[in-house]
C-alpha cells in the first residue's frame, strides 16, 4: 500500500535497477534483531539481522551478481564475534562471484556534528572516551564500501562516512593508498587517539549521494544521502558485469582488489570537501584515496576498458 511504502525502498529499486535496466533484479527484505551493544546514538536494538540474510543467500545455488545495501550500523553497537561472522560469510559471496556494495553512513567520522559540545562519539564500552565511530558492514573488508559526492564539478558531500575500522585490520589492498594518505596527505598528529590507523580505511569508492528525484507514495520527491550513492554505484557495475558476460568473461565478484590496482586510473579524483563529526570538520577530501571519498567516482568507460 502507498501508507507501507519506503523511501529507502524506492530510491534503491528506482536507481539500482533503472540504471542497469534490463538486467533482472532480486528485492531482499529481512526481518530480525542481531545481537546488540547500546551506544549514545542507538540506545535501541534497530541494528540488521545480516547472518538471517547471509544464511538465506549462501544456501541459493544462483546468486544475483551485484547486491548494493544502504544500510549499516555504528561498528561499536555490533558484537565484534557477530562483525567477523557476518564479514567471512560476505567473503564467500565475493568467492561466489558477488560484488558486494555497502553505504558508508551519512554521519561523517561519526555523528555528523561538529559542536564539540553537542557531539555524542562516545565508546559504549563503559569508559565513555570520545572517538571516531566507523560503521559497519563497511568496515568489513570483503565489501566495498561507498561514500558521496555532489555537485558538478565535484566536491565530497559534507555528510560522507568514512574513517577507520577499530575491529578489521587493513587489508593488503588498501596498503599503498592508505598509507599514503596518512603519510603524506594527513597532517602528523591530526586526530591523534581518535581514530585506529591500522584499521580497514572506510570508503573505497563514491558516487553522487544528493538531489536524488524518487518517486514515493506516488509524487515524486527529493532524497540523498550514501544510501543514494551505492545502488547508483551498483548499477554501474552490473553494467560492466553485463560488458564481461557478452564477451564470455565471469563477473567481478569481489571489487577491490581491481579497484586498488588496475582500477585506480579509472576514478574521478574528488579533492575537496569534509565530512565533519565527533566535533571536529572531520576529514578532508584529498588527492589520491582519503577516508571521505575513497578513490573517488568513477569513470565508466575507462572502467569497462579495464575489465575487458
Amino acid at each position: 500500500t502507498l501508507s507501507a511504502a519506503g523511501a529507502e525502498a524506492d530510491l534503491d529499486v528506482q536507481f539500482a535497477l533503472g540504471i542497469a535496466f534490463p538486467t533482472p533484479g532480486t528485492f531482499y527484505t529481512t526481518g530480525g534483531s542481531p545481537p546488540f551493544i547500546p551506544d549514545i546514538d542507538t540506545p535501541d536494538d534497530d541494528n540488521e539481522p545480516y547472518t538471517a540474510w547471509l544464511d538465506f543467500v549462501l544456501a541459493q545455488k544462483t546468486l544475483p551478481q551485484t547486491i548494493s545495501t544502504s544500510y549499516g550500523d555504528d561498528e561499536q553497537t555490533v558484537p565484534e564475534s557477530f562483525a567477523k561472522r557476518v564479514c567471512a560469510g560476505f567473503a564467500q559471496l565475493g568467492a561466489r562471484g558477488v560484488s558486494l556494495l555497502f553505504s558508508s553512513g551519512d554521519g561523517g567520522v561519526g555523528d555528523g556534528d561538529p559542536d564539540p559540545e553537542t557531539q555524542t562519539c562516545q565508546t559504549n564500552d563503559g569508559r565513555n572516551v570520545t572517538k571516531f565511530i566507523p560503521g559497519f558492514p563497511a568496515s568489513c573488508p570483503f565489501v566495498t564500501a561507498v561514500g558521496g559526492t555532489i555537485n558538478i564539478p565535484e566536491v565530497a558531500v559534507d555528510f560522507s562516512g568514512g574513517g577507520f575500522s577499530n575491529y578489521f585490520a587493513r587489508p593488503l589492498y588498501q596498503e599503498l593508498a592508505v598509507t599514503e594518505f596518512l603519510t603524506k596527505q594527513l597532517p602528523k598528529g591530526t586526530y591523534e587517539g581518535l581514530f585506529n590507523p591500522a584499521g580497514r580505511a572506510i570508503p573505497d569508492v563514491s558516487g553522487q549521494a544528493d538531489n536524488f528525484r524518487i518517486f514515493f507514495r506516488g509524487r515524486a520527491v527529493h532524497i540523498g544521502g550514501t544510501s543514494a550513492s551505492s545502488p547508483s554505484f551498483a548499477g554501474f557495475v552490473s553494467l560492466l558485469n553485463d560488458a564481461r558476460l557478452s564477451h564470455g568473461l565471469p563477473p567481478l565478484g569481489f571489487l577491490n582488489p581491481l579497484l586498488y590496482t588496475r582500477g585506480v586510473s579509472a576514478f574521478n579524483d574528488i579533492t575537496s570537501g569534509n565530512a565533519p563529526g565527533c566535533g571536529t570538520p572531520g576529514f578532508n577530501a584529498t588527492v589520491g584515496w582519503d577516508p571521505i571519498t575513497g578513490l573517488g567516482t568513477p569513470d565508466f568507460g575507462k572502467l569497462k576498458d579495464i575489465v575487458l
